[in-house]
């Protein structure tokens, strides 16, 4: 099975992406199922997992009654408030459901770099394993250290590391993003997914080559067992197309062995999220 393990979906709102500035201007429209499915065919996936794009349980809701209608969504990374007194009752409603594989949070855009070890996000964490459930780090390099840090003191948590923490790769930054990440990827309860790196690049404006250090760097640290690949679409668009997007990855991959290939493009993101068809 081939699994392109980051996408979203959303139905476009000002209020509810904030996120997304001028210069998203191409994604402010809608993206659903009925989008994607012919990208995912047209190279080679069997599904997706859809991660959320808002901090809201209503989005966790919705992700999951897509993922119940459209079998090609293999699996829903949502969001629970992990630093909520109520999160018990929250993973008490929604960690139950088959589809929900995983949670996130958008620590990047919290204005306290050490956020993943707040106390009341630890306590957080410290009940997804109950459930069974995954956690998926979205980062930028200086929080490296600290989810090492994290990721050491839960050592049975599975978490995924998504679009390789975000290097500089428009400017062909390395350090000390890759001396980081080699702390984070010694725990072997965390993987990291091959996703997110053309809009870290000049927009529009990149070649494969320019990849290839940033791929070397990933597979010396997380070995292919620990790797999936992953479009991050639509925000890929803003700098590639889907299969642009895709393509990095395949290509890279060319001469590694054909287990290593499955692995990486499915078989890996399956185990990390329970996936068994």
């Amino acid at each position: 099975m081939r699994i392109d393990s980051h996408q979203h979906f959303w139905i476009y709102n000002e209020q509810e992406y904030g996120w997304m500035s001028g210069q998203h201007k191409a994604i402010q429209t809608d993206f659903l199922p009925e989008h994607l499915k012919p990208l995912l065919l047209q190279n080679g996936f069997d599904g997706s997992i859809a991660v959320q794009a808002r901090q809201t349980l209503q989005e966790t809701e919705w992700l999951l009654s897509l993922a119940e209608r459209y079998s090609e969504i293999k699996g829903v990374v949502g969001w629970v408030d992990l630093r909520s007194t109520e999160i018990g009752r929250q993973l008490e409603k929604y960690g139950g459901h088959p589809l929900l594989k995983g949670v996130r949070h958008v620590v990047h855009d919290e204005p306290d770099d050490r956020f993943l070890l707040r106390e009341d996000f630890r306590n957080g964490i410290a009940s997804l394993e109950k459930y069974g459930l995954t956690y998926d780090l979205l980062l930028f390099p200086k929080h490296l250290p600290y989810a090492a840090e994290l990721a050491g003191q839960f050592p049975k948590q599975p978490f995924v590391l998504d679009h390789i923490a975000k290097p500089d790769i428009a400017n062909k930054g390395l350090e000390p993003w890759a001396q980081d990440l080699a702390r984070l990827a010694a725990y072997p309860n965390v993987y990291c997914k091959l996703s997110g790196m053309v809009t870290e690049a000049e927009w529009g404006n990149w070649k494969e080559e320019d990849f290839a250090i940033y791929l070397d760097t990933v597979f010396q640290c997380f070995g292919a067992e620990r790797l999936m690949i992953g479009s991050d679409w639509p925000v890929c668009t803003l700098s590639g197309t889907y299969e642009q997007t895709i393509t990095i990855v395949k290509n890279y991959l060319k001469d590694f062995s054909e287990e290593d290939r499955s692995l990486v493009l499915g078989g890996n993101c399956a185990r990390f999220y329970g996936i068994s068809s």
